[in-house]
């Protein structure tokens, strides 16, 4: 990693003199922070308007998930706010988990749109639903550990060879995200497809499933593709402050982006007076 930035040389283009102005690169960093606070306030006002509307149902699918977009981007603003002095924490391996523990917590964060998906087509097929959630506890876990692993042979061991495994396996962890969406997504799409025409609120169902996971499939596709080019060649690296530019469209397009049209589109909350309607992740 790099602790400063390269001084901008003469007759560099346009993307050179960005990367390498220190002034360029904290206003970029500052602005990323601004956009993360921003969706991290979007997510925290919907827990706050769930909890009032309806308390009685607690902890729901539909709260958890807003409360956790709220500690995904709440951590992300913080660390781009001091992006300069996180890339001077000694030792360096404590950067890698500053850096990339958020990216961790957000792929949790919407596999769990994979799980409610999965089990809504569990139980209109009539299968049992405990073990899908058991699984996804699991499967958390172990992803968890396997990552806590990575860091400790990277701090024992700190060669290129390494950190291109860690890279690796966040990228394999985004193609894995990005077929569950576009299973259990697929498949709820088409079973509200083949619902009657007359079926309640089945247009807006079928909207909103499609949105949600056309947009988590293409977000975790493209992490998966820009952390293989991370992994491999030095141009496309993240963790270092003059690609402020690269971090700043990386970012937009894998995080900002599809969590503020997610947000957006599951911003509906229940009437008071339909709470016999209430479904967790319900957005009518």
């Amino acid at each position: 990693m790099a602790a400063a930035a390269p001084m901008p040389v003469a007759g560099a283009g346009w993307w050179d003199l960005v990367n390498g102005s220190t002034a360029w690169q904290d206003g970029i960093f500052l602005s990323l922070a601004a956009l993360y606070g921003l969706v991290a306030a979007s997510s925290f006002i919907q827990v706050v308007r769930i909890q009032y509307r309806v308390p009685e149902y607690g902890w729901t699918t539909q709260k958890v998930f807003q409360l956790l977009n709220f500690i995904v981007n709440g951590a992300r603003c913080s660390i781009f706010a001091v992006r300069r002095q996180v890339q001077q924490v000694n030792p360096e391996i404590f950067q890698h988990v500053i850096l990339d523990l958020p990216g961790l917590a957000f792929f949790t964060t919407y596999a769990m749109l994979a799980l409610f998906w999965a089990e809504i087509s569990y139980q209109a097929r009539g299968l049992e639903t405990e073990g899908l959630r058991s699984g996804f506890y699991t499967t958390n876990g172990v992803i968890y550990v396997i990552q806590v692993l990575l860091w400790v042979l990277l701090w024992h061991n700190p060669n290129p060879s390494m950190i291109v495994l860690s890279k690796l396996f966040i990228a394999g962890l985004s193609f894995s995200a990005a077929l569950g969406f576009l299973l259990y997504g697929g498949r709820l799409f088409f079973m509200l497809k083949r619902f009657p025409i007359e079926s309640k609120g089945r247009q807006k169902k079928l909207r909103e499933v499609g949105r949600v996971a056309t947009i988590c499939f293409l977000c975790f596709l493209a992490r998966c593709i820009m952390m293989c080019f991370d992994a491999f060649d030095k141009k496309a690296d993240l963790d270092v402050l003059d690609h402020p530019i690269l971090n700043f469209i990386y970012y937009l397009i894998v995080e900002i982006l599809p969590s503020s049209l997610v947000l957006f589109i599951l911003r509906r909350i229940p009437s008071k007076l339909r709470l016999a309607q209430y479904h967790p992740l319900n957005s009518g």
